[in-house]
């Protein structure tokens, strides 16, 4: 069967949440037995979104091959067995690298390179570059209808409808329908206005995805159908719902799938979404709960650790509990009161970042966390200040500190990798992607993985100085995880506690609903055991 392409916009404002639709539908499609892959188009000049601040552009998402990527991608690989590369995830400023790349080497000829012919195709050649072997791709372009940045890639979807076909491709817009309660009424404006701007640019929309905070009547959908020439059947409630993973099953219940067999010419298969169905009503009725300080620098905007939030909430699915995540800006913990915002929680975890802002607060949870016998989880910077806190309190090296902080420290226990001295530029040179790890035999990593050899994604630019390390294991540190070649320390842990450990890699990049990572569902589990014994 030839690949089916399902193209889906955004109107009227940003952020409606095209990319949890576009990997709900993708859920939908996967449980009628369709293989699918997904792709996101960002219209930003940006190479990638590598090097743009999380209170911009949310998380940075990192696939197995090292791509830097927007945090869409998460969503696309939490919601479907897609494993995403550098080849799903394009920006405007990738594709004029690309053809300024091109034109600089000659492969034009000579002609004018212009948006049409020249962009157009690039993103074309883009779309078809990860079409192999699926029965259907889902690809996003970001922004919103009516931005300039948007129009190359809206019109090479709409020319690639023309290239493949009617049937192998369909088109779905997502738009906002506003209730405003002054007058108690549902507003359709927006919707109409939206759609009459993606059809002047040649586009007519097979589906519209109507986010609101309220099931639309039959009378609006009506309307809506009648202004904007689509099928009323195909004027779909996007409603707001608790959690996201109820998103594949309230737009299941709107028929979204069955419309969308329809358009594409699709066979017909049953649909099994029993596991999903499962995980959203584990969510709504957890057996227990947990309270988890999460001590980060860039807490006041949840995007930068949205597959943080992920991973946590998936690790309370494992052990049937709700996850209350408490976010504490790690800056204000820095005088060192502590106890009134972590006495309370079952567990502390400090996650990634860069810079030294913050860190102070960080190194004084952990020593809180580490003294008081708290679960604990560090990861990627977390690791990092795990290291220089017990080389400072425990191992007596007061100087201990690292060279991103502190250049001229005595006591470098984390330090630049070795292949970045002298490497200023920022883009795309950290230690990106997947690498493997061996385990510690019983240790707390190797007993959640329950294997001794695994891999998993880095980000990160500075290690710990493995001399020192060792000096630090005579004290009671455990080097639980290294790298095959023993040069990189890949997990800490400290085996008299309930449960501690930091890794230098991002587990929570692999966690799914459906597969809770296992140092996701460890650390909830020993979280959970300290609240039971509190209770006692």
């Amino acid at each position: 069967m030839p690949t089916k392409y399902i193209f889906i916009t955004g109107g009227v404002v940003s952020s409606l949440g095209k990319g949890l639709a576009a990997a709900s539908i993708g859920r939908l499609m996967e449980s009628r037995g369709f293989t699918v892959t997904l792709q996101k188009f960002d219209p930003y000049l940006n190479v990638d979104p590598g090097t743009m601040s999380p209170y911009q552009h949310g998380e940075v998402y990192v696939t197995e091959d090292g791509t830097e990527t927007d945090l869409d991608l998460g969503h696309y690989e939490r919601f479907t067995s897609t494993v995403t590369s550098r080849d799903h995830n394009y920006t405007t400023g990738k594709i004029y690298e690309s053809i300024i790349t091109k034109e600089r080497r000659g492969d034009y000829l000579g002609a004018t390179v212009q948006v049409i012919p020249h962009v157009t195709d690039e993103i074309k050649q883009a779309i078809l570059k990860i079409s192999k072997g699926v029965d259907i791709q889902i690809v996003e372009i970001g922004g919103t209808v009516g931005d300039i940045e948007s129009l190359p890639f809206l019109e090479a979807i709409r020319q690639f409808r023309l290239d493949v076909g009617r049937t192998r491709a369909i088109y779905i817009h997502m738009t906002l329908v506003p209730y405003i309660g002054a007058v108690g009424e549902l507003k359709t404006k927006p919707t109409q206005h939206s759609v009459r701007e993606l059809r002047a640019i040649g586009i007519q929309p097979d589906i519209l995805l109507c986010r609101t905070d309220r099931i639309l009547p039959k009378e609006i959908k009506k309307k809506i159908a009648l202004f904007c020439n689509v099928s009323e059947e195909a004027v779909i409630t996007a409603k707001d719902v608790d959690t996201i993973y109820e998103v594949p099953l309230f737009l299941a219940r709107e028929g979204l799938d069955a419309i969308i067999l329809k358009n594409l010419d699709l066979p017909y298969r049953d649909k099994d979404i029993a596991d999903w169905t499962l995980v959203v009503d584990t969510i709504r009725k957890p057996a227990c709960e947990v309270d988890i300080a999460l001590v980060g620098k860039y807490v006041e905007y949840e995007d930068s650790y949205k597959s943080l939030n992920e991973a946590l909430a998936h690790g309370g699915i494992a052990n049937k509990a709700r996850v209350n995540i408490h976010w504490i800006e790690a800056e204000g913990m820095e005088n060192g009161d502590l106890r009134q915002q972590l006495a309370s929680m079952d567990g502390i975890l400090v996650p990634g970042g860069f810079g030294i802002r913050g860190v102070a607060g960080m190194i004084h949870a952990i020593r809180f966390a580490r003294e008081k016998k708290v679960p604990f989880f560090g990861i990627c910077l977390g690791l990092q200040c795990a290291v220089i806190e017990y080389a400072r309190n425990v191992c007596g090296m007061t100087d201990a500190d690292s060279t991103e902080f502190n250049p001229q420290s005595s006591r470098k226990v984390i330090y630049k990798l070795k292949e970045l001295e002298g490497v200023e530029s920022m883009g795309a040179n950290m230690r990106l992607g997947r690498y493997p790890c061996l385990l510690e035999q019983s240790s707390f990593a190797h007993l959640a993985y329950g294997v001794t050899e695994i891999s998993e994604r880095h980000r990160h630019r500075y290690e710990v100085n493995r001399a020192l390390a060792d000096d630090m294991v005579k004290k009671g540190l455990r080097i639980s995880g290294q790298s095959p070649d023993g040069r990189f320390v890949e997990i800490i842990e400290l085996a008299d506690q309930l449960w501690f450990l930091a890794c230098q890699f991002h587990p929570e990049f692999k966690s799914k609903p459906l597969v809770p990572h296992p140092l996701f569902r460890s650390f909830i589990a020993a979280c959970l055991q300290r609240r039971s014994q509190a209770k006692r």
